[in-house]
């Protein structure tokens, strides 16, 4: 029998709906660009550390090669390149426990990091005329997006603190907007599922260069500062260090975004958290992905927005619904069809009453499940 993960796998070289403005599922190579400033004098503990990293990642599936760069004009400036046959096993490694550990040693050495990441689109000599070309597959075209980014952060906090923490997270004065002449926060989600917290946050310009902005803000400090006892993973945000495993392991990237055409500006935000099967949580987000594809091109469907956010086996789904999700199909706004899948991909059948109920009622329930309560959504002027 053809399994659901099987399936999603095969799909993977199929051509993306013009819909999609970002995706990791389209199958083709990803190139990795880190920039690296290194503290003075530090530049041999530097390459000493990314020469065992190197020696580590070689190892890591889907790993291609890499290449480290330093500049001709300023020796405290390196560039780190690698590439990676597609973007999962890439994003599987980086938001690993495992990756924590490896790049640990580089963080001595090292005063500031930028990341970038992207899908190869087209290439001219070199490997590209190898035998092996048809497996060096590159992004079939270009995504056309809105100018917005997406990200998003989780953690959990100490259970018996949730209504505690969603008071503390509802009632904050919201920070400046315009971060600087080509940065603006858009839109700030916030959510809670059980003593799961995700916040979803929309930039227009820079996304780290938000990051930081609204890191720096009293209010959003002063907030950061009273949840800390509640947090199940302890952090000092006065320690750069324990600041940086915080964010780092918090992390949600936005694996897969759709918007259908009709648009309707009194659309009701939701989110929904898919409690996953152990190493199941790529394959979810996926198969998510496929679905919301064809919901966009639906016109009957009530889903107009969707952003997949994904990292190891938690995947949270943002859903922008016309009429509100009670009114909805509860299989388009849960995007499975069928209880296979949900059973196969998520523990949400195990959590399930009335087995013996219809597909329907069933999936009405899987959705009743996933949803998560709304602490806060804010806009800002002119977003």
């Amino acid at each position: 029998m053809t399994t659901t993960s099987e399936r999603v796998a095969g799909s993977r070289a199929r051509q993306a709906s013009q819909r999609v403005s970002q995706s990791v599922f389209d199958g083709s190579r990803l190139r990795v660009v880190l920039l690296v400033d290194v503290y003075d004098g530090a530049q041999q503990q530097f390459l000493e550390a990314y020469e065992q990293l190197c020696n580590q990642v070689a190892s890591v599936p889907g790993h291609v090669s890499d290449q480290l760069c330093q500049s001709i004009e300023n020796p405290s400036q390196w560039l780190i390149t690698s590439e990676w046959e597609s973007a999962p096993p890439f994003l599987a490694w980086v938001n690993s426990e495992e990756h924590v550990a490896m790049v640990e040693p580089l963080h001595s050495c090292v005063r500031d990091t930028r990341s970038l990441r992207f899908h190869v689109v087209r290439e001219t000599g070199g490997p590209a005329a190898a035998p092996d070309q048809a497996k060096r597959r590159l992004q079939t075209a270009p995504r056309i997006g809105d100018g917005v980014i997406r990200h998003a952060l989780t953690f959990t906090v100490k259970p018996g603190s949730e209504e505690i923490v969603a008071k503390i997270l509802a009632d904050y004065a919201s920070p400046e907007p315009q971060v600087d002449d080509t940065t603006r926060l858009c839109r700030t989600s916030l959510f809670m599922h059980g003593n799961r917290v995700v916040r979803a946050i929309e930039v227009r310009g820079d996304l780290l260069s938000a990051l930081r902005h609204v890191s720096r803000q009293p209010e959003v400090r002063a907030v950061e500062e009273a949840i800390n006892p509640h947090l199940e993973q302890d952090r000092d945000l006065n320690d750069p260090e324990s600041a940086r495993v915080f964010f780092t392991r918090a992390a949600l990237p936005a694996v897969h975004h759709v918007t259908a055409e009709r648009q309707d500006a009194q659309a009701e935000r939701y989110a929904l958290h898919y409690p996953t099967r152990p190493d199941r949580g790529m394959k979810l987000a996926e198969l998510l992905a496929r679905q919301d594809e064809a919901a966009a091109d639906d016109p009957r469907s009530p889903v107009l927005r969707s952003t997949i956010f994904q990292r190891d086996d938690v995947v949270v789904r943002l859903i922008d619904v016309r009429g509100g999700i009670e009114a909805a199909d509860p299989v388009q706004a849960l995007g499975l069809s069928d209880p296979g899948q949900v059973a196969e991909l998520t523990t949400l059948q195990d959590d399930a009453a009335g087995a013996s109920a219809s597909k329907e009622g069933r999936l009405a329930r899987f959705l009743e499940l996933a949803r998560m309560d709304l602490v806060t959504d804010r806009r800002s002027p002119d977003a």
